[in-house]
């Protein structure tokens, strides 16, 4: 059952900062192409458990609703959600990367999660600490000098060692920027666990953060506090994050203006958040919801909505006009939208799978590995021993 019966008004549930607020007073009179109207709604506190409930309950369900990355938690329940291909969404493919367009498809190859923003990621880097430590300061010097992990490693163990800092926050971060930047994650594409296998995705990140760990190329911060007095203070030296984390390290450490640079990561770029929009089944008018899902992300929209709010596109095309617009001072002059443009062309194609919540042991598993010294292969042995019991309890091994 919609939350609303006014056959006319299409409801909209996001949360604050997910969708340009000017954008959606223009809508709020006239959906595009359609003489639907919308409401849209901030849902606060946990939106996602919200919308989650109001689904499970068949009652006060949104008509177009906002998902975060964690899409494929729903894909356990696709049928629940309007495939948009049938409705248009199929013709409009090719104007999105093509592996945002995979993580909003389900299994069955339903398109139900539209592409919203993106969160290609690179290495955010002190210029200023790595030419104190000669080390390659310039972009494109440091991107080659980094080219692998091992190279990765190299260079943060020289950092320490020449100026006793780290170059990333913890041994987390190493780890969750690996997996995010690799074609195979925890599960193949029909859910079967595949982590624990000889050589697998997992345990090369696993193996890769316990090593940045023990060289002190982490700096073993766990909390967001402790991080952000790294940044601010020089202490951290770098991050592996996307291209939404620029923000938010400007208002952390804003003394630190100008001193920032960005490099390619290791291997290849990955992407880290990026959130999406559907329609569930209960939606009063399907098409009419499609209608303003495809307006809302045009590539004009949204290099308009990346000016107001700081959301990357997901639309190549955003980026050939002149619409798009950022300020590259805090990072001495190198082009920030440049350079995450062409870390998203870079993106490779993976799979996340709907149990992947199910696998956190392996981050507090490595923390007790970087915090308290626990030996690394008890620590992977009993990770993967809590993750297959969860499995097994649920049938899925």
């Amino acid at each position: 059952m919609s939350i609303s019966s006014d056959p006319d008004l299409l409801v909209l549930w996001y949360w604050t900062r997910s969708i340009n607020p000017n954008l959606l007073d223009q809508a709020a009179r006239q959906i595009p192409d359609s003489t639907k109207r919308l409401r849209a709604d901030v849902v606060g506190g946990n939106y996602d458990s919200k919308l989650r409930t109001s689904l499970a309950g068949g009652a006060y369900i949104p008509d177009i609703a906002g998902v975060n990355s964690n899409c494929s938690l729903y894909f356990p329940n696709e049928e629940r959600f309007v495939d948009l291909n049938p409705l248009g969404g199929s013709e409009l493919k090719s104007q999105f990367y093509d592996w945002k367009w995979q993580l909003g498809t389900t299994p069955k190859g339903r398109m139900c999660f539209w592409p919203m923003d993106t969160g290609p990621t690179g290495l955010y880097y002190r210029n200023d600490l790595f030419a104190k430590a000669g080390l390659p300061s310039d972009p494109d010097a440091l991107g080659e000098a980094i080219k692998t992990w091992d190279g990765y490693l190299d260079v943060g163990t020289q950092l320490r060692k020449k100026l006793d800092i780290a170059l990333d926050i913890n041994a987390g971060a190493v780890f969750g920027c690996y997996l995010n930047s690799s074609e195979e994650r925890y599960f193949d594409r029909q859910d079967r666990p595949i982590f624990s296998q000889s050589g697998s995705a997992v345990r090369k990140a696993w193996d890769l953060a316990v090593q940045a760990a023990k060289l002190g190329v982490t700096g073993n911060l766990q909390t967001s506090n402790d991080q952000n007095a790294g940044w601010s203070s020089g202490r951290v030296a770098g991050h592996l994050e996307a291209v939404w984390w620029g923000p938010i390290l400007a208002d952390t450490a804003p003394d630190t203006k100008g001193k920032w640079r960005l490099a390619n990561q290791p291997v290849k770029p990955g992407n880290s958040g990026g959130s999406f929009l559907m329609v569930p089944t209960t939606s009063k008018d399907p098409q009419a919801a499609f209608d303003f899902i495809k307006w809302l992300t045009n590539a004009e929209n949204q290099a308009k909505t990346f000016n107001t709010i700081q959301l990357f596109p997901s639309t190549p095309a955003s980026f050939t006009g002149d619409t798009l617009k950022s300020d590259n001072s805090f990072y001495g002059g190198q082009e920030y939208q440049t350079f995450f443009r062409k870390a998203a062309e870079q993106v490779p194609i993976t799979y996340v799978s709907p149990y992947e919540n199910l696998c956190a042991p392996f981050g507090s598993e490595l923390t007790n590995v970087e915090t308290a010294g626990k030996d690394p292969n008890q620590a992977w042995d009993d990770a993967v021993a809590a993750v297959d019991q969860v499995l097994h309890k649920r049938g899925l091994v």
